[in-house]
């Protein structure tokens, strides 16, 4: 449990490289498979390695009292063993490697395939799935044979070294006796005396075995244990003050993966306060902002200040304690309503979550169902629609008082209704706090205090809607092209009163 614990903490404090790389299914992989592969090998050595590690001391030293030639006789097969035992550890701990990761592929490819079951459904992709997932169990069950033919070259050929000593001792013995160096009696005890010394050997032997077939599971737990985060506190590291919202970007330049500049020699200025529109091309890098301003990934060169405090020199916990963040995606949690506003501060009253949800509208269609706050969700929110799992996104962030708020808006289509209850949401999220908001929407571009226009080059242009539409630059551009035909639609909408 410790172990599985330890695991599942340190990969929490991981960097969104390690995720970015990596599918959900093989970590889980690494938390419940290898884990109890881990578990195994520290069972079986408490319980009989040093039990069979003392007899097989306490009887060798018996043997050689009793006789010094036949003890040698019955050690001489241990170089045999060790060497068997060598070469199929070194072929099959290979196999048992190559085991590991087709399951792990095997579990990512299932996580995958059921997180995607509307996708895979609604195009009836059903049999090609099946297909996939009946290859990876083949090619699961093959390495899982391969490994378990090796293994099983283990045991005859410890009961083969067993037989052979016991051999070599009673010819050797058969000639003492002969020649008057020892009794029958000497004899039959000493053949006594290498059971008694064999039976730990074999299980030293058995422990060795299972050691191999868990090694690979073990081996790739410590691989996740030894990876440093990316991003950790510095060694004089301070607590961030209570943030008013002053953001400065200076000569930053960021890369995902050092070669590819996302971000190259980006300034700006961000003052306490101001709601801040990014609008742009889709991989431009607005997101890549956002996230930079919560310290998820570190800037190559440059700095990034609040209030003129370098986010390098504070703790990521109290930097990231006072922002708050939504993504295009909205992520709930199993459980009910109130739990999942809650998260945004854990030790909220049931007061604080209904004024929460109050703020940003949420609270009439949260008390239209039958249990209210206490109404289960599942994983996801599957069952409600899209607005109602933004607006309990937006109650959970409100509940937090964030003063920087960093918002991905969705693009996903809502009814008209709930799209102005998701608007009026957002204002409500958007006051008082410096905001940074990656906009869809016409109606939030046009509230902003400034737009931003982020494109290859950087912050193109920027300034209020009517400052930008006027200039006919790249906003203009960018407005024609994206928002005027859904301006148009809303115009005629309200024309016909709908």
């Amino acid at each position: 449990m410790e172990i599985r614990q330890e695991l599942y903490e340190h990969i929490q404090k991981l960097s969104f490289n390690f995720f970015d790389n990596r599918p959900v299914g093989k970590i889980l992989a690494r938390v419940i498979g290898d884990v109890n592969s881990l578990k195994n090998i520290l069972t079986s050595s408490v319980i009989t390695l040093i039990p069979d590690f003392v007899s097989v001391i306490v009887v060798l030293v018996i043997m050689m009292i009793l006789n010094f030639r036949l003890a040698l006789a019955a050690l001489s097969m241990l170089p045999l063993l060790i060497f068997g035992m060598y070469f199929i550890e070194v072929r099959a701990h290979k196999r048992w490697q190559k085991f590991r990761k087709k399951s792990s592929n095997l579990n990512a490819f299932t996580h995958e395939d059921f997180s995607g079951i509307k996708v895979v459904q609604s195009f009836t992709a059903e049999a090609q799935t099946s297909k996939t997932f009946a290859k990876l169990l083949r090619d699961l069950n093959k390495s899982f044979m391969s490994a378990i033919r090796l293994n099983d070259l283990f045991w005859p050929m410890v009961e083969l070294s067993w037989g052979i000593g016991v051999v070599l001792v009673f010819f050797i013995g058969v000639r003492l006796l002969d020649t008057g160096s020892i009794t029958v009696g000497l004899l039959v005890a000493f053949i006594s005396y290498i059971s008694m010394f064999w039976n730990p050997i074999m299980n030293l032997s058995n422990f060795y075995n299972q050691l191999i077939t868990n090694l690979a599971g073990a081996e790739r737990i410590f691989e996740i244990l030894d990876i440093e985060p990316d991003i950790s506190d510095e060694s004089e590291a301070r607590e961030m003050p209570p943030i008013k919202g002053d953001v400065r970007f200076n000569k930053v330049t960021f890369s995902y993966d050092g070669k590819v500049e996302v971000l190259k020699d980006l300034s700006f200025h961000i003052k306490e306060g101001e709601t801040i529109a990014l609008v742009g091309p889709t991989g431009a890098g607005k997101t890549t902002i956002v996230n930079l301003i919560s310290r998820f990934y570190d800037i190559n060169e440059g700095v990034i200040m609040i209030d003129n405090y370098n986010i390098k020199g504070v703790s990521i916990e109290s930097l990231r304690g006072q922002m708050g963040i939504m993504t295009q995606d909205t992520f709930l949690f199993s459980g009910t309503i109130a739990d999942n506003i809650r998260y945004g501060k854990l030790n909220a009253t049931d007061e604080e979550i209904i004024a929460a949800a109050k703020a940003v509208h949420a609270h009439e269609f949260i008390m239209g169902f039958e249990d209210g706050y206490k109404t289960k969700i599942n994983e996801r929110g599957s069952k409600l629609s899209v607005g109602q799992r933004q607006l309990i996104a937006f109650a959970r962030t409100m509940i937090a008082k964030p003063s920087i708020l960093m918002l991905d808006e969705a693009t996903s289509s809502i009814d008209t209704r709930t799209e102005r209850l998701v608007q009026q949401g957002i204002e409500s999220l958007l006051e008082n706090r410096t905001s940074f908001v990656i906009a869809h929407r016409l109606s939030t571009i046009q509230k902003a205090d400034r737009i931003m226009v982020v494109d290859k080059q950087g912050i193109t242009e920027s300034g209020s809607h009517d400052e930008l539409m006027n200039r006919k630059g790249h906003y203009y551009d960018l407005y024609m092209a994206q928002f005027k035909t859904a301006d148009e639609i809303i115009e005629n909408l309200q024309v016909t009163g709908t």
